[in-house]
């Protein structure tokens, strides 16, 4: 389970829905980011398309 310690939640309450958005986007891009270079550096001989659907199936809660 996770939890949101208050101050986390008082600053993002102060926020707009949009702004909201904004950092969700901006942390999933990260997560993708991070999840395909580290696919590739443990999978060298991997094909593009083999890290993207990785990385969508790792996304989507597939494992």
């Amino acid at each position: 389970m996770e939890i949101v310690d208050r101050e986390t939640a008082r600053v993002l309450a102060a926020k707009t829905p949009t702004e909201r958005l904004q950092i969700a986007w901006g942390m999933w891009r990260s997560a993708v980011r991070m999840m395909t270079r580290m696919l590739r550096a443990e999978n060298p001989t991997w094909t593009d398309e083999q890290i993207q659907a990785e990385v969508a199936r790792r996304m989507s809660h597939g494992g």
